[in-house]
C-alpha cells in the first residue's frame, strides 16, 4: 500500500540522475536526426552517380561533405569515420569523370 502512494521516478532516484537521463534522451534523439540527415545526403550522392549525372553528383557531394563535417563537429561521428565516408564518396564521383 505504501508503494502505491509514492510517485514513480523515471531512471534512478536522485534528481541529478533524473535530469541526466532526460538530457541523454534529448541528445539521443538529436543524434538520430543528424545521423539520418547524413545518411540521406550520402544516398543522394550515390543515386546521382547511378544516374551518371556528374554535375548533380558533384553538387550532392559538396552538400554531403558539409553535413558530415557538421556531424563530426557536434561529436556525432568520429573524425576517421568522416574521412572514410568522404574519400569513398569522392572516389565514386571521380569515377564518373573517367
Amino acid at each position: 500500500m505504501a508503494d502505491a502512494k509514492k510517485p514513480k521516478l523515471p531512471k534512478g532516484r536522485h534528481r541529478s540522475q533524473i535530469k541526466r537521463h532526460k538530457q541523454s534522451l534529448k541528445r539521443a534523439t538529436r543524434n538520430v536526426t543528424i545521423r539520418s540527415e547524413v545518411r540521406s545526403f550520402i544516398k543522394k550522392v550515390r543515386q546521382s552517380v547511378e544516374k551518371k549525372d556528374a554535375a548533380l553528383a558533384k553538387a550532392a557531394l559538396i552538400e554531403a561533405i558539409r553535413k558530415i563535417d557538421k556531424a563530426v563537429s557536434k561529436g556525432i561521428l568520429h573524425s576517421k569515420n568522416r574521412s572514410r565516408k568522404i574519400s569513398r564518396l569522392s572516389k565514386l564521383v571521380a569515377s564518373l569523370g573517367k
